[in-house]
């Protein structure tokens, strides 16, 4: 018995617009096959063995760690699986481990060189290492993973609050109306980057910290986009009829403005997306984001401004932020002819 997905008329013709856009159609499949991937980043790159066969027991250390002395060692330590000792303590229960692709973490920095760091691409570190000795590729599938996880946040959340103010001012107008144009007149002249700068200086910012400092300012892209709405929807017939039968303003505005005004919305999401992931990028470029040594994109591509004898880290920097970003545009593009009203 196969499930299948029941779609409003008007829905599903916007379905089919989105899907006869190719571009954003096979945009929206990438970039999911991409995000997925970085989010198993520790099935795909970890310098932990995905799992140990020992005395006749299997073992998973990317999920528990295990102490030393449950392989046989002599200290209660969590178990180092890259170590000769470690190696042979396994393999003589007729051990043997299973690696990941990719035996590195974001932060495990590679003691066995050939080369000094930056070390070019090779067949241990495909795409070279950091200055660190620390694995390029490794970072880039952690530092995908952080960045799309906090421009997905960051959007909703500032979405929400854009949503809610766009839709009190719209739908009352007057003095409400009046007060919000001009505080946000005020709150958008301010030199945004900078004050993020500024705020972030005082401490030591993290994924949470950072969040709610670029949410402060992240949140009027939408407001426009739905007062406009409701100072469409607000004077239509059903709205009136609506008011006649005694109906409360907030279910008028949530439950039958709301889902009109919605519609223009949806095709701005994926470009608040792109913006939140370089407003990331950029602060972690400049050393106020994410705390040192954390996998970001941003200082990938602080490193190959100062490494410039290693050029594979601006490629590979560039590359990433640019197929990252073009997919999320081809994406908004297909949503926005799909939600097109003229359509």
């Amino acid at each position: 018995m196969g499930f299948a997905l029941k779609l409003s008329p008007l829905n599903r013709r916007r379905f089919e617009r989105f899907k006869a856009h190719k571009r954003g159609w096979w945009s929206l499949w990438l970039f999911l096959a991409l995000f997925g991937l970085s989010l198993g980043a520790e099935l795909v790159a970890n310098d932990k063995p995905l799992a140990v066969r020992y005395d006749g027991e299997w073992y998973f250390p990317v999920f528990k760690r295990y102490p030393e002395t449950t392989f046989g060692g002599e200290f209660p330590l969590e178990a180092n699986y890259k170590s000769p000792y470690m190696e042979e303590l396994i393999a003589e229960k007729d051990g043997w481990m299973l690696w990941p692709p990719i035996p590195y973490n974001y932060s495990t920095i590679n003691y066995e060189l050939t080369v000094p760091a930056p070390s070019p691409p090779s067949t241990e570190n495909w795409l070279g290492t950091d200055d660190q000795g620390r694995d390029v590729l490794a970072r880039v599938i952690y530092g995908f993973r952080i960045s799309v996880l906090f421009a997905l946040v960051l959007t909703l959340l500032s979405s929400l609050i854009g949503v809610i103010a766009g839709a009190l001012q719209g739908f009352y107008g007057g003095w409400v109306d009046l007060f919000g144009q001009r505080f946000l007149e005020v709150w958008s002249g301010l030199p945004v980057l900078y004050l993020l700068i500024i705020l972030a200086s005082f401490v030591q910012p993290n994924f949470w910290w950072l969040l709610g400092i670029m949410l402060l300012f992240s949140w009027m892209s939408l407001v426009d986009v739905v007062r406009a709405e409701f100072l469409r929807g607000r004077n239509l017939e059903y709205v009136r009829a609506a008011r006649a039968l005694g109906m409360q303003n907030g279910a008028i505005m949530f439950r039958h403005i709301l889902p009109n005004a919605m519609i223009s919305t949806m095709t701005f999401m994926p470009f608040i997306l792109t913006g939140a992931i370089g407003t990331l990028t950029a602060l972690d470029f400049l050393g106020f984001g994410l705390p040192p040594g954390s996998p970001s994109l941003g200082e990938l591509v602080a490193q190959a401004k100062s490494n410039r004898q290693a050029p594979w880290l601006g490629i590979t920097a560039f590359l990433v932020l640019g197929v990252m970003l073009s997919l999320l545009v081809f994406i908004g593009e297909a949503a926005r002819d799909a939600f097109d009203p003229r359509k």
